[in-house]
């Protein structure tokens, strides 16, 4: 079964269906999105199952030859840090259609095309082993997203839009520099796994990983190249902001687990010191900043960056718990967060309102959507038995290895979240409804509840079973460590020579010494 074209299929499949939404019946285009993106996460499933992870390699790989000169394959794999989040990918999108089923009434086959077209570059960019194949996949993304935002947005969208369109492009223009350079340097190949085990010298390291940080951090994005998500998230569509939080920005995370730390790790350990201010800086500033706003989708935006500050702070920790708390924390935060503006865009279509004065007092109108919203706040904030609580947990676990004070500073951005989080909640659930808008609060739909109720159930099954994850991604984790740092042969000791000893043996040897001292 290893053997079958899984990968190809995932990404062609929603590609071939972008086309296909543009010839069927108009009432029809829903139900071909719907069908295709669901078809893509039954094909997606098996790969969990199948997936060997006690090996640590790359897995269902396909390759062929692309360009003979220069020599660019198109060669795909999976390994244990990929595998969620391409789950996680295909489990969100048939959501993302579901969500714009009465929202969306303008242009619905382009706004089906787009999500599709998004749905297949961003597999892409998690599976993809070239680095040409990489760069086009990644940069593929781009125009989807800009005209989700641009067409179908809010107010300001075309604002919005560009500026997402400004921030990104200016960093991917610096990512192809990298692989340029990375190319002559590395052997005169694009492929990932043969450049990730090169030797590269310390300066080039350092101008390589500014290259690869202006890229991926404003996709993370990383304080202070912050500020254009608020904007976007404000202006794009629900199914729109649900992508971005959800998936478009785990690009960035996985950009420095995939390239800069396996590839570059003198550089990365040089520059660790900076990732953790800047992130922690991030954790802290974005729950802070989150508890300003007025706007519930502004308040998710902030909040997405303090979270994914805790993801760059663990992947820079260099061990097990922070790595892998860090890949935990990125699909907790895409289940979480693509929840709550779920839950946002709901509300939106009964008041037109995104204000959280207009918007209070749901618990008795709306009990079905309040207790949502309430179990998806309480993941936000790292409530005990939900998912992001185990991805948090582990990096502050990895951080304090590190250090403590970094630890405590990190720290703050929960305490703040509980403050954030939980006034929100007070307000929305338990306000006092405004007469204005009373008439339209009704409980959520079925079409709704069929929305939502899948990521609650991720957030208590990794909540209460996170194992399954964990085990799957270990051994690729292990790997990009022992890329970091090379195991050296332990030095032979008087103590490890004893440790080597059965217990009768290593008892008599203990004896013989304390019989030998004075």
């Amino acid at each position: 079964m290893t053997a079958f074209p899984w990968l190809s299929l995932l990404i062609v499949l929603p590609l071939a269906g972008a086309v296909a939404v543009v010839f069927v019946k108009e009432t029809t285009v829903r139900l071909t999105a719907l069908g295709i993106t669901v078809a893509n996460l039954l094909i997606s499933l098996p790969l969990w199952w199948l997936f060997d992870a006690p090996s640590g390699q790359m897995q269902f790989v396909e390759q062929a030859i692309w360009i003979a000169s220069p020599p660019i394959r198109y060669k795909l794999g999976l390994d244990g840090i990929s595998l969620p989040l391409v789950l996680m990918t295909t489990v969100l999108m048939p959501l993302c259609v579901l969500i714009s089923w009465q929202s969306v009434e303008t242009r619905i086959r382009s706004f089906m095309a787009m999500l599709l077209i998004m749905e297949g570059a961003l597999i892409g960019v998690f599976v993809a082993l070239d680095f040409v194949l990489f760069y086009v996949f990644w940069e593929a993304m781009l125009i989807p997203m800009y005209l989700l935002i641009g067409v179908w947005g809010g107010p300001n969208r075309l604002y919005a839009a560009i500026k997402f369109f400004l921030y990104t492009l200016a960093g991917s223009v610096l990512l192809l520099v990298a692989i340029l350079v990375l190319y002559f340097q590395g052997g005169h190949t694009f492929d990932i796994l043969q450049l990730s085990q090169g030797a590269y010298s310390n300066s080039l390291q350092f101008w390589l990983f500014l290259a690869f940080f202006a890229a991926f951090a404003v996709k993370v994005p990383m304080f202070p190249f912050h500020t254009w998500l608020p904007d976007a998230h404000v202006e794009a569509p629900t199914a729109g902001s649900v992508i971005l939080a959800s998936v478009l920005l785990k690009m960035g995370a996985y950009g420095f687990v995939r390239f800069s730390l396996p590839m570059l790790p003198d550089a990365s350990k040089a520059f660790t010191p900076l990732m953790v201010t800047l992130s922690i800086v991030a954790i802290i500033y974005g729950a802070y900043m989150a508890l300003a706003q007025a706007d519930l989708k502004k308040l998710i935006a902030y909040s997405s960056v303090s979270h994914m500050g805790f993801v760059t702070l663990g992947l820079f920790m260099f061990n097990i718990q922070g790595i892998e708390g860090a890949v935990m924390q990125m699909v907790n935060h895409g289940i979480t967060t693509g929840g709550l503006f779920l839950c946002v865009g709901v509300i939106y279509e009964r008041t037109h309102s995104r204000q959280i004065a207009d918007n209070v007092g749901l618990t008795k109108p709306m009990p079905r959507y309040a207790a949502l919203l309430v179990i998806f706040a309480l993941s936000s904030l790292g409530l005990p038995g939900t998912n992001s609580f185990v991805g948090e947990f582990m990096v502050l676990a990895g951080t304090f290895l590190w250090s403590k004070i970094a630890t405590a500073l990190a720290s703050l951005g929960i305490i703040l979240a509980a403050v954030y989080i939980l006034w929100m909640v007070q307000r929305v659930a338990f306000g006092v409804p405004s007469p204005a808008y009373l008439p339209k609060l009704r409980d959520v739909s079925q079409r709704e509840m069929i929305t939502l109720v899948p990521l609650v159930l991720l957030i208590f099954w990794i909540g209460l079973f996170p194992n399954p994850i964990l085990t799957r991604m270990h051994a690729s984790v292990e790997k990009v460590i022992a890329r970091s740092f090379p195991s050296t042969p332990e030095p032979v000791t008087a103590l490890s020579q004893l440790n080597e000893l059965t217990p009768p043996a290593k008892d008599a040897a203990l004896t013989a010494g304390e019989a030998r001292q004075p």
